[in-house]
């Protein structure tokens, strides 16, 4: 999380305004970034979930799919959306000091 803070300062050169706007923009591209890769392997992994209970058990998966997806997709993205605000909340600066 630290390293947000490093590498908008180095955008930034000086100006707190764009150092703040940096933060924000490194932070949510890589939130955005992990959310993808993520519910990409959820994904994934639900549908070997669903071929393999459909054919070990008979299970009807397609009728409960969208809801498990979409169960999991909310979780994911209260998770990533908390760390998201956590990294911003720890960059995040006001008052322009040493590092900046």
């Amino acid at each position: 999380m630290e390293r947000i803070g490093i590498a908008a300062s180095k955008i930034s050169k000086g100006n707190l305004f764009l150092y703040n706007l940096n933060v924000v923009l490194i932070s949510f591209l890589f939130s955005l970034f992990i959310f993808v890769i993520a519910g990409s392997t959820v994904l994934f992994a639900l549908m070997i979930i669903g071929y393999v209970a459909g054919e070990i058990k008979g299970a009807d998966f397609d009728k409960k799919w969208f809801s498990i997806f979409s169960i999991c997709m909310v979780t994911l993205t209260i998770l990533i959306g908390l760390f998201n605000l956590f990294a911003i909340s720890r960059n995040l600066k006001f008052k322009k000091g040493k590092g900046l």
